[in-house]
């Protein structure tokens, strides 16, 4: 067998074209006559590798072109990783789709022929793998192979990885003219290798750049708070060619929540907490960012979700020292780890999320101060104006009803006199709606009444009015409270489920003093619907009256607000 050239011979230049031709003349002076009919075949063999800027489809192509070159029948380019160590990448020739499949995963490099060419790059030339001692064999269902050909590709003077050719037709083996040619052509592949690689970089930051444009309007934009983390979520996946992205804010008790996740498939993550004893926790809220290189097996994963996923990356959402949350991007089991720019780009990214997190607290501030003080402007004119005008007419209607001699004014003004004190108490309640926090409602009796007369507004088709009198949300305890809610909710879904009414009042009275002295609070719910038929059930009834008699109160029902006494009135009533 011919001897291997030498490879500290090999061309290790692969910045400038035209070194790369220098050293391929060089290396073709001299030879005989069958290497240099094949010259123009290694002329269009450089030709086609230098075609194309995007890097995947370069390696195919160098592939296609080395095995037809040497006239093998497999070949592969195998990309070391950022540490020398192993592969990232492994790219082949010749292997139809059902065969890789059942081959199963690529090589990793760790061992065997190509993991001692990593350590020890160099032209290698076999007549037979199987002889030689680096060499482990193949996995169950790869296809045979004997004769082998490997020189590596240099980018810039940095070993890329390896060319590996197998399998020469004919059964012959490489020779000095294979090794020669494929030496050249691996030149020209590391020159273009090189354009690739700044091509995808470049376009790489311009995906991330744009990724954090669309970040940072959606944050911007005043749009719904979650919606904007959704794109944060939705980006980063993207952008990192990750299988999901996810977003955590601090949550009240303690560790990480999950606000946003974007994936293929449905996720119950939201919601979830990543407790605070988690050491990842600690560290993403000291600001520091975790690489993880299999989240299924490693152990500082402290939830089930992780079991799906391989390489991860949870980096801070941090600006101006202050964190926010995390932003975390998994990629799949099995799946390429994260390079360093890759890192580096996403952590820039989630930088940028977070000062455009921060602005987007700062404006929704400022527009709540200015909705504050418009709220308080619009409270205090109903209440120092519109009250005042509303009371005093009262008054006038008042004294002109004491005036009047006809019964008929009489009571007309006296039904005038109770509209104008039923609009008050309406624009009292909207007062106090007024001076509550815009963006969170406040967990007294008075909101958890209206939260539930808005969600039954939607099955009945229409909002029943309501009223509330007295100082419903300082004197009604939490036991009673939740106990009128729930009376109100079956009185509502009553009224909607057999009633048919039209119209339904909702009155909230805390200023009631219970048949055995005691203060107390009423809830009054009267509809204009179809009443109770006879022999109908009773068993809501039932329950509202067994919830107001364990709290020392009582429940009835009577004729509603329809005409003629038509519909049903529910009374509940306990102390407070």
């Amino acid at each position: 067998m011919p001897a291997a050239p030498d490879p500290d011979q090999a061309p290790d230049r692969a910045s400038d074209p035209m070194d790369a031709a220098d050293q391929a003349a060089r290396g073709l002076q001299g030879l005989s006559a069958e290497l240099t009919a094949r010259v123009p075949q290694l002329l269009e063999a450089m030709r086609s590798v230098g075609t194309g800027l995007e890097l995947h489809s370069t390696l195919d192509r160098i592939c296609e072109t080395a095995a037809e070159l040497a006239d093998a029948r497999y070949a592969a380019i195998g990309v070391v990783d950022e540490d020398g160590k192993g592969l990232a990448d492994f790219v082949y020739h010749g292997i139809d789709a059902e065969t890789a499949e059942r081959i199963g995963r690529l090589p990793d490099g760790h061992k065997g022929l190509l993991g001692a060419l990593i350590h020890d790059p160099g032209p290698v030339r076999l007549a037979d793998l199987a002889d030689d001692p680096r060499s482990c064999g193949f996995p169950p269902n790869h296809p045979p192979m004997r004769t082998f050909l490997g020189v590596p590709i240099r980018v810039q003077g940095e070993i890329f990885g390896n060319l590996y050719l197998t399998e020469k037709h004919g059964g012959a083996e490489f020779n000095d003219y294979d090794l020669g040619m494929v030496r050249v052509l691996a030149t020209e592949a590391g020159i273009a290798i090189g354009n690739a690689r700044l091509y995808e970089a470049a376009r790489q930051r311009e995906r991330w750049i744009d990724g954090s444009v669309a970040v940072t309007t959606a944050l911007l934009s005043g749009g719904d708070a979650d919606d904007a983390l959704q794109v944060v979520a939705e980006q980063a996946r993207r952008l990192s060619d990750s299988a999901a992205g996810i977003v955590l804010l601090p949550a009240d008790e303690g560790g990480l929540e999950i606000v946003a996740v974007s994936s293929d498939h449905p996720s119950s993550a939201l919601g979830v907490i990543i407790p605070a004893e988690s050491e990842i926790v600690g560290r993403l809220l000291d600001g520091d960012a975790v690489f993880i290189e299999d989240a299924a097996d490693d152990p500082r994963v402290l939830t089930d979700l992780a079991r799906d996923y391989g390489p991860a990356m949870l980096l801070p959402l941090q600006s101006d020292g202050r964190v926010l949350g995390s932003l975390v991007t998994p990629r799949a089991r099995g799946a390429r780890p994260f390079t360093e720019a890759e890192r580096t780009l996403a952590a820039q990214f989630a930088a940028q999320a977070a000062l455009a997190l921060m602005m987007a607290e700062a404006q929704r501030d400022r527009e709540r101060l200015a909705v504050y003080e418009d709220r308080d402007r619009i409270a205090r004119d109903l209440h120092d104006l519109v009250i005042q005008r509303l009371f005093a007419t009262g008054m006038m209607l008042e004294s002109a009803q004491r005036r009047s001699v006809v019964p008929s004014v009489q009571e007309g003004v006296g039904k005038a006199v109770d509209e104008l004190d039923v609009t008050i108490q309406e624009i009292r309640t909207a007062i106090f709606a007024l001076q509550q926090e815009p963006a969170e409602a406040p967990s007294g009796l008075r909101t958890r009444v209206l939260r539930e007369i808005n969600m039954a507004a939607v099955p009945l088709g229409f909002k029943p009015a309501h009223r509330f009198v007295g100082p419903v949300d300082t004197v009604v305890g939490e036991l009673t409270g939740k106990n009128l809610i729930a009376a109100l909710r079956e009185a509502l879904s009553n009224a909607f489920r057999h009633a048919a009414a039209d119209s339904i009042d909702v009155v909230v009275d805390a200023s009631v003093i219970l048949p055995d002295g005691q203060q107390g609070v009423r809830l009054t719910v009267a509809d204009d619907g179809v009443g109770i038929p006879r022999g109908g059930r009773r068993s809501g009834l039932k329950n509202l009256r067994r919830r107001a008699e364990s709290l020392g109160g009582d429940s009835w029902y009577g004729p509603g607000i329809g005409e003629g006494g038509g519909g049903t009135t529910v009374v509940w009533q306990a102390p407070y």
